[in-house]
Order: C-alpha cells, then structure tokens, then sequence
C-alpha cells in the first residue's frame, strides 16, 4: 500500500512526548476520556499518553539495571494501532538504548501499521538508532515466534486473551506491561464480569481500584505459575479509566510452586479476630486493638466467607511495585527523557505554552511515584477522605501533613501516586489515628 492510497493521509501532525507522528483525526476532538475504537481510520488514544511515557521511563531503567541483559532487546508492542508507543521508545530512549532494541509493532488492521510505518520513515529517532518492525497478524499467533524479552499488551477491554501467548513469549527473563481497560468489572461495578473473567470479588469502596490493580496481579502471576514462572511487579498504576501492571517474569519452577503465599484477601471493617489474624501472619503492623483499622489483608489460606461483601480478592497482596524502578521515575528525568524542547517554526504550529503544556503532562504522569518508590511494600493504603468518616474527625487531613507526621514517629510513610488523595504508610494503626486527630483544626 502506497501513501497515497491511505486514506486521510497525512492527516494531522501531533506530538506526544518528543515523537512527532501523524493522525487520521485531531486527538483533542477525543475529549479527556478514551476514544472509541472506529471512530478513524487508525485508532489513537490520548488518554494513554502518561501510560506511554511510564513505558519509555521504565524501559530505559530495566536497560540500565541490567534486567534484560546485555545483548539486543526483543520488544514487542502486541496491539500497536498508531505505533506511538514502539516509536517513542526508540526516539526518546537514549542512542545507547535505542541501538539494542528491535522493536516491532504488532497488529490486525494492515493501514494501521502502513500509517505507522509512514510516520516512522518521515520522523526517524533523531539519534538514528534502533530497528522498527511491522507485523500484520493476531498477537495470539505472532507473540510466540521467537523469545521477547518485552511485551507489551495495551488491548481495548480485558487482556485476558492475550497473557498466556505472552507470558509464554517472553525470554528466560523479560518484562510484560499490561494494561486493563475493563476497569468496571476490575473494579466491582460489573461483579459478574468480575467474577466470570478474574474469579473475584471487589468491595467497590474507595480502595476499589487498588483491589482491581491486585486481582488483575494475581490473574498474571497464576498464569505465570502455569508456564513454571515467577512474577515480580515493578510498576502498578491506575490512572483515569484503566489500570495498568508491569512485571518482571523469571523462569522459577520453586517460585511457581509458592505463587498462593502471594495471594490473600482484602477486608473492610475487619473483627477483632481477623486484624489478629493479620498481624499473626505479618500482613499489619503490630497494633493496639482498642482502635480497630478500615482494611487488613489476609492470606489465601484464612477461611473467608465469599458471601461476605466485606472481602476482596484473591488478590495479591504482595508489594505492588519495586522500590528501584519506581525511585527512577522522577519528575526531572521524566523531563530530560521525554519532555519537548521548544522548536522555532514548529511544524505541529506549537507556542511556548504548548511545549509547557505538553511537559507538564510529562512530569505529571509519573508525580508522586519516585517518593512512593519506598514506602510501596507498606500495608496501609490509606485515603484521607475515608480516614476523617472512619474516625469521625471532620475534616479530612492532606496526605502530606500525614505523611510529615508519621515519618516523625519513626515509620514510614509517602504520599501515593493513586486517583484520590491518598498516602501509604507501614506505621501502627494507633499511630496514624493520633496523627490525623492531632491534625484536626482547633475548635
């Protein structure tokens, strides 16, 4: 296929990050949410661009950590539609990076990988490093044709029918970022759905996205466990209407065999008894028992009542990320890896404003994560909004107060990185109700 016969080419000019790339249609006539699929001839959705700049980021840490080796680097954008993604990885990684991947784009619809390979030829990365492959195809069939050791699954719904294919595909030691746009039935809104696709349950309270992140976790480790693979999560978002996981995937038939003690459940209002129980199976920090928590995890082996609409899960209810990944994500390295320099007579017609839009669109998508980097293995997710009803306080306290407060005492605390404010700490629950009372304005 020629240029000439895709049609709406050349479409219109657009930048994200520091990719230049064309579209079939203007992305703002989107709107803030996703698009829906068909609405042009290639599907773009701009809502999706912090989740693209999260991937450049934590790519270029996994090279420099040394978790995908040192030769090339297979990478695999499986639902590819623009290309964006694979495109932006090879232009915004460093040269040095860039020149050991072979990225290639996978997809059904063959204008979409024409259009993307257009805009490949007309805006190669400006370092001139890196290979970009198309591959027209069913990523079910295509992901198992030779080891990857980065996939990628964005689809629009469930990933579900793409993770045994990918988790399969991966090298002996590899990464899979997927993203979920179920989030309704992640989430418990759908609770059939929920139950029909993940085998779950979702309390749809305030924590109902952080449950959704660990059901979707847990749904990836077990199928890890089937292929005599272990996970270990390095980065879980949830940002406007998906979540999104990324994993490190390691051959370890040991690990596979121990994937249920990742597992447990999450309950609200939790008796005197199950707080115990948790402490006991060193889930909560050792507490007084006369002020009893919102939520305590408890392992997979606790009897639970599944009618109970208290309880989540399963769920993994391991450490949701990795400390050195997540402390990678800086605002300032953000900047410096995929913010734009302002470019006098800019072709996409951008004024100063419009570069400074576009890079604090870029340091917002990773704000709060490197300072949550520590703190993420911590037992408390906390929402200050729910901790002011729970303890009928009044007004509710700003994470960072709390935050300030509680590394006072000794514990560990940070402000999350999480759609409603919110801040995670390891402290005793006796702790953090002083620390929120103790905020409260004076009468």
């Amino acid at each position: 296929m020629v240029a000439s016969e895709l049609e709406d080419w050349p479409g219109v000019l657009h930048r994200e990050g520091r990719t230049l790339c064309r579209l079939s249609r203007d992305p703002s006539e989107s709107g803030p949410g996703p698009a829906a699929k068909g609405q042009g001839a290639v599907f773009h959705n701009p809502a999706m661009s912090g989740n693209r700049t999260r991937s450049v980021l934590l790519l270029q840490h996994c090279i420099e950590a040394g978790l995908l080796g040192e030769g090339a680097i297979y990478a695999l954008d499986g639902l590819s539609a623009s290309g964006l993604r694979a495109r932006r990885w090879l232009n915004e990684l460093p040269a040095q990076s860039a020149a050991r991947i072979s990225a290639t784009m996978g997809d059904m619809d063959p204008v979409a990988l024409e259009w993307a390979m257009r805009c490949h030829e007309e805006f190669p990365p400006e370092h001139g490093e890196g290979e970009l492959l198309p591959h027209l195809g069913d990523l079910r069939k295509s992901v198992l044709e030779h080891g990857r050791h980065w996939v990628d699954i964005d689809p629009y719904g469930s990933p579900l029918p793409f993770l045994d294919t990918a988790i399969q595909s991966l090298a002996k030691r590899g990464v899979a970022e997927i993203s979920a746009t179920d989030s309704a039935a992640l989430t418990g809104s759908s609770k059939s759905a929920l139950l029909r696709r993940y085998g779950a349950r979702v309390r749809t309270d305030g924590l109902a996205h952080d449950s959704g992140l660990r059901v979707l976790l847990a749904t990836v480790a077990r199928t890890a466990a089937r292929h005599e693979r272990a996970i270990e999560p390095l980065l879980s978002v949830w940002e406007s209407h998906h979540l999104r996981v990324s994993v490190r995937v390691r051959r370890s038939v040991e690990k596979a065999n121990e994937v249920e003690e990742s597992l447990g459940w999450r309950v609200a209002s939790p008796t005197v008894e199950e707080v115990s129980s948790s402490i006991q199976a060193g889930m909560h920090p050792d507490t007084e028992l006369d002020s009893l928590p919102m939520h305590c995890m408890l392992p997979l082996t606790h009897p639970i009542d599944r009618s109970d609409k208290r309880v989540s899960g399963p769920m993994w209810i391991g450490s949701l990320g990795q400390s050195d990944a997540m402390a990678s994500m800086t605002e300032e390295r953000a900047l410096g890896i995929c913010g734009p320099s302002d470019v006098e007579d800019d072709p996409v017609g951008w004024s100063d404003r419009d570069f400074e839009r576009e890079r604090r669109r870029v340091a917002r998508s990773v704000r709060h994560i490197s300072g949550e980097a520590e703190v993420i293995d911590a037992p408390h997710l906390i929402l200050v909004d729910d901790l002011a009803s729970w303890l009928g306080s009044g007004s509710p306290p700003s994470p960072s107060g709390m935050v300030t407060a509680l590394c006072e005492t000794g514990s560990r605390a940070a402000v999350a990185h999480y759609g409603k404010p919110a801040f995670r700490t390891d402290a005793p629950w006796v702790e953090i109700a002083r620390a929120a009372l103790n905020l409260q304005p004076p009468i």
